[in-house]
Order: C-alpha cells, then sequence, then structure tokens
C-alpha cells in the first residue's frame, strides 16, 4: 500500500504576500457607488452594494508609482500630502522613511501658485491620500503642470490625477498599509534594502492612533518608570542641596540665636531700649533773663 504524504505548504511570492496583507487591510472594500474612470479597477459587486477593487490592478499601480518616484533625483521635490486624520500619521511616516516632505494637516491655499507665501513650494510630484478630500492642492497642481499620484476609491473624482491607485481611502488600516507598501517598494528600487528580505519596520508604525489610546500608553509607560535616581557622588555647580520629603520644619531645629544689643539713640554700644519710657528725658537748660533770675517753662511756654 503506498503512502501518500502531504505536500508541504508553497511559499507564497511577494506579490501574493503583499495582496494578501491588503485583504487583511480591508484595501479590496470600495463604496456603494463607482465613478466612471474606476469601473476598469472593479473586479466585482457584493450583494449589499459594495464594489470590490481589484487587488492585482492595486498591486501593479503601485509598482508604478513606486518607479515615478525612484525616478526623482532629489526626495525632496517630493511633496506627500494629506488632510484626513487617518493618513496624517502614515504620511508623516513615509516622509521619515523615503526623505520627501510632508503636508499632514489643512492645506493652505496658494501653496503651489502664491510666490509670496511663506510656505510656498514648487514640488516635481506631489501625492495625495484622497482627491475628493485634498481637491484644493490637485487644482493648484495642475495650475502649476505638476504631476499627481492619488489612492482614489470606487467613488472619487479622477481629474487632474495622472496615476490614480485604487484602493480604499477611508480606513485607517487601508491607508497605512498603502503607505507601507509604497515606502518599502521605494526602498527596494532604490537598492536600501534588499529584494526579498523582509523589513524591520512594522506596517503597524503606519496606522492612526485614537489621542486617548496614545495618552493612555504614555501614562502606563510613566507608572512603569524607577521613581529613584541613582547618587552621582556629588553635586554639580548648579544644583543645590535639598532638604528629604519627610523631614518636617520642627524637627531638629537649631536654638535661637539671641538678640545682639542694640545702640540707643546715644551712639553706646552698652545701652539698650526696652521701650519708649526706658530713656530718660533730655534736660532743656533754663532760659536766663538779663538782670534777673532764671525763667522756669512750665506749660505753654515749653
Amino acid at each position: 500500500m503506498a503512502t501518500t504524504t502531504a505536500a508541504p505548504p508553497r511559499q507564497l511570492s511577494d506579490k501574493e504576500a503583499d495582496i494578501q496583507m491588503m485583504l487583511a487591510a480591508e484595501v479590496h472594500l470600495g463604496t456603494k457607488n463607482c465613478d466612471f474612470q474606476m469601473e476598469r479597477y472593479v473586479f466585482k459587486r457584493r450583494n449589499d452594494g459594495i464594489y470590490i477593487i481589484n487587488l492585482g490592478k492595486t498591486w501593479e499601480k503601485l509598482q508604478l508609482a513606486a518607479r515615478v518616484i525612484v525616478a526623482i533625483e532629489n526626495p525632496k521635490d517630493i511633496i506627500v500630502q494629506s488632510a484626513r486624520p487617518y493618513g496624517q500619521r502614515a504620511v508623516l511616516k513615509f516622509a521619515q522613511h523615503t526623505g520627501v516632505n510632508a503636508i499632514a494637516g489643512r492645506h493652505t491655499p496658494g501653496t503651489f501658485t502664491n510666490q509670496l507665501q511663506t510656505s510656498f513650494n514648487e514640488p516635481r510630484l506631489l501625492i495625495l491620500t484622497d482627491p475628493r478630500t485634498d481637491h484644493q492642492p490637485i487644482k493648484e497642481a495642475a495650475l502649476g503642470n505638476i504631476p499627481t499620484i492619488a489612492f482614489c476609491d470606487t467613488d472619487s473624482p479622477m481629474r487632474y490625477v495622472d496615476i490614480g491607485i485604487p484602493a480604499n481611502n477611508k480606513g485607517k488600516h487601508s491607508i497605512g498599509c498603502l503607505f507601507w507598501l509604497l515606502a518599502r517598494m521605494v526602498l527596494q528600487m532604490r537598492g536600501s534594502l534588499r529584494p526579498g528580505h523582509k523589513w524591520d519596520v512594522m506596517v503597524d508604525l503606519f496606522f492612526y492612533r485614537e489621542p486617548e489610546e496614545a495618552k493612555e500608553q504614555e501614562e502606563e509607560e510613566a507608572v512603569q518608570a524607577p521613581e529613584y535616581l541613582e547618587y552621582s557622588g556629588g553635586l554639580g555647580g548648579d544644583q543645590w542641596p535639598t532638604q528629604g520629603a519627610d523631614a518636617s520644619w520642627s524637627a531638629d531645629a537649631a536654638p535661637a540665636i539671641p538678640a545682639i544689643p542694640a545702640a540707643g539713640w546715644t551712639g553706646e554700644p552698652g545701652a539698650t531700649q526696652e521701650g519708649w519710657d526706658a530713656a530718660p528725658a533730655p534736660v532743656v537748660p533754663a532760659p536766663i533773663v538779663e538782670g534777673g533770675a532764671p525763667v522756669v517753662a512750665s506749660g505753654w511756654d515749653m
């Protein structure tokens, strides 16, 4: 009787592994509306009306966008921008790893057209998260003949978008996964990351984090930190010795210093004053009238 052994699981290729990650991040989920220019990227429509995006075409468009980014010699000539809160953290991380400029938050009108502004810039390439939310930079880029790359959902307007990457641009996991894949592809094409090797940067760093969640994590780290400091052996020139927190003011108090006898009004060091009546009244000499006895002053004549 011949024994059959189970075949080992096949190793996934880079494209298959990336598509599997995009499936986990729900990059393939579109909306219930579909633009006529996005119909070519739609795989099918579910029973509830949600359009399903073809992730094979999404991966090919990511490769095309990475080639365009690598073709620009100076990365500072590229601007990646996101006005949506879910894409701001991903944009900043993408700029950190690829060396491009990032604009997270509201776009100031005239950034690409008004030369009098301090934030005026003329990039050679613009990367956006959502064409509908970032409509202002798209219009300014069209006026300045700046090529535009954008992540487009099934209902996104494609006007003035040169390279549209079909993907779900409304989920925080989807946006983070797309920027992570794009950054990894750029690094691989530049030669700083070998193809086939795992990137040591986790995709979780590109995900949006709630402010409350980040605050709770900071508080936990503060509680875990040690509350004591090691004694360095001496005090620096700018450090002052402080008393212990549990030492009271009354404990080990030094005895009161006796008062130094103060000099009186006459300037004698030995004379002390115990009150206003302690010092004798000054003697006033009586006026002497010529040819008579001295007159003693009394009453108002004093």
